[in-house]
């Protein structure tokens, strides 16, 4: 059975994104997220539609006020009117608009949550793939155009449209010819910016993944900021972002190009249009077929083409820039996802004990094979140490435990029972785990030591200090558990954020803790103590820990030792000493026992 989710997970290559989506499906896409607020749009539109009917009646009112002073009659009248209704235009249309904008940012609201639930569900195995500065990209910067395509663009479309065809009704029923010449011009100009229109998308598409590409490169370089500065590399890695930089630009500058071509596009047909109908309905006055003010109030409804056919091929080019912000935001979810159950985060219980049986795995098929017919059993209760040269396989063992891998052949059990069988937030319920590294995230020292159970008393937060020595250090802090640690912990020494991280997972109740290297940076005097920690902990739970200080280990119930991806041998530190060569080796070095 492989993990619950969207597509199997048996320790393949993740998934590529797909290629880039054709431009009927990015349509596609982008009207499924419009659609559920249809009925907004809806009374967005007809809003605007009424807004765009009291400007449109300004050119008529024109033509009255005009005829008025020809033929010397009162103007109050029409300029009363011609006022109001620019007044009742203005606040209609801003009332649609406005409509219009909240539910483009409920929709980018609805994208952003929905982006960022996917990412965090992702499977580790894609993620280790991934980018991270290319996943923060796609929720901020692709997710801002789509909220420019949803609000500003869809808004200005909408009643681009609808006065421009009121504009277009309004000429017909003054002058059908005329109307025929306008469309005429502007009907081919438009044709070049239905060609242009794939030409931005694509463009839009390449500057969007330069940007993601950049985003990564500078996350690489802030993520390893101290070794950047003391190994002199600044000028180094700034040339590398400066070049993502460059690359971003060039690619933006296309997709400007053909963006300014459609702009001029549009100034050109609204101006040829200008001249043919002053040629045409100039012709026509001349002849007597025509009067002037019609032509004149005929002019002011063509220059009330000019702002909705700039509106439209502006709010077109938006969107070609926003279908490829969603090809990108959907390449995300052809991505395998883990199973979107609310995890158990305390489970409590007995202990519980883990078995391997012929585990075989690898990251991927284009990986070599990391283990090789790994066989073991971890004893309910009691501490089992793994120990090994690096690479020997060591952490791929907890990897595969918490299910963040596959193995592709083997069964893992946990409780007796197929880990594959276990709901996944009902394992990891189960499972305190302290990485290699105990990453200690951004916020105070409170939320950290509760971040994986947040139901915990202050009573059992004190318990849990005590038994980790961190006591001193919330008493030396000015804030004392409030106190913020800094990004990634940085306020904190390597020995303090291995005790917060082993601290947050006692916190969880485990029925099996997982320690991975969790006193590699302790001094002597703290690793005795939290050696004594464990060993008690080892009286109430599982304890499965890697070190390789096996003055850490030598205690444990049961060691096993591995190499290359193999379990060489297993037994307690004295039978490993007498039976087992690389084990005797990796004890004299550490001065464990005689050489």
């Amino acid at each position: 059975m492989g993990m619950e989710g969207d597509g199997p997970d048996d320790g393949r290559p993740a998934p590529r994104p797909k290629a880039p989506l054709g431009e009927r499906a990015s349509w596609r896409l982008l009207l499924d997220q419009v659609r559920p607020h249809r009925r907004v749009l809806l009374l967005g539109g007809l809003l605007s539609l009424v807004g765009s009917l009291a400007g449109l009646a300004m050119p008529v009112m024109a033509k009255r006020v005009i005829d008025a002073f020809g033929a010397g009659g009162a103007l109050a009248g029409p300029v009363i009117g011609l006022s109001a209704a620019v007044l009742a235009g203005a606040l209609i249309s801003a009332a649609g608009r406005f409509l219009l904008e909240r539910m483009g940012e409920t929709i980018v609201l609805d994208s952003r949550r929905g982006l960022v639930d996917r990412i965090l569900r992702l499977t580790v195995s894609d993620v280790d793939r991934l980018k991270p500065g290319d996943l923060l990209s796609r929720v901020s910067s692709d997710t801002t155009l789509l909220r420019a395509v949803c609000t500003d663009a869809l808004a200005s479309l909408v009643g681009a449209v609808f006065m421009f065809l009121g504009a277009a009704v309004m000429m017909a029923i003054m002058d059908g010819l005329l109307l025929g010449v306008t469309l005429a011009v502007v009907g081919l100009v438009a044709l070049m910016g239905v060609a242009i229109a794939p030409r931005i998308r694509r463009a839009s598409l390449q500057a969007q993944v330069a940007l993601g590409e950049m985003s990564s490169v500078l996350d690489r370089a802030l993520q390893a900021f101290r070794t950047v500065k003391a190994s002199g590399a600044e000028a180094r890695e700034t040339a590398v972002v400066g070049a993502a930089a460059v690359e971003a630009r060039d690619r933006g500058v296309a997709a400007a190009a053909w963006t300014s071509l459609a702009g001029i596009g549009a100034w050109m047909s609204v101006q040829l249009a200008f001249l043919a109908v002053l040629g045409v309905g100039g012709a026509r006055v001349a002849s007597g077929e025509m009067e002037i003010s019609a032509l004149i109030a005929f002019l002011l409804y063509l220059f009330y083409l000019v702002s909705p056919i700039g509106q439209i091929i502006q709010s077109l080019t938006q969107i070609q820039n926003g279908l490829a912000a969603v090809t990108r935001i959907q390449e995300i979810t052809t991505l395998r996802t883990e199973p979107a159950a609310e995890p158990v985060v305390r489970a409590g219980g007995e202990p519980v004990g883990v078995t391997f049986s012929g585990v075989v795995f690898r990251y991927g098929d284009d990986r070599p094979v990391v283990h090789h017919d790994v066989t073991f059993e971890v004893p309910a209760g009691g501490m089992t140490a793994l120990v090994g040269p690096s690479g020997a396989g060591k952490s791929t063992v907890f990897g595969l435990i918490e299910r963040f891998y596959e193995p592709q052949e083997g069964t893992i059990t946990v409780g007796g029972r197929d880990i594959r069988d276990w709901p996944l937030g009902e394992l990891r319920a189960m499972l305190g785990y302290v990485e290699q590294d105990a990453p200690v995230l951004a916020g105070t020292l409170r939320e950290n030591l509760v971040f994986g159970a947040p139901g915990t008393t202050d009573e059992e937060i004190a318990r849990a200090l005590a038994r980790t020595r961190l006591d001193d250090l919330v008493e030396r802090l000015p804030e004392g558990l409030e106190t913020p640690v800094g990004h990634r912990g940085i306020l904190l020494s390597g020995g303090e954020r291995q005790r917060v991280a082993i601290a947050r997972a006692l916190l969880r109740r485990p029925r099996l803790l997982l320690l991975d290297e969790a006193t590699s940076q302790l001094d002597a005097v703290n690793e005795m103590r939290l050696r004594e920690v464990v060993a008690e902990v080892a009286r109430e739970t599982t304890v499965l820990v890697i070190a390789h200080r096996l003055s850490t280990v030598t205690g444990a119930d049961r060691i096993v030792v591995m190499e290359a991806g193999r379990v060489r041998a297993w037994g307690t530190h004295d039978e490993l000493v007498a039976a087992d060569e690389l084990y005797r080796e990796l004890a004299a070095t550490q001065f464990l026992v005689s050489s």
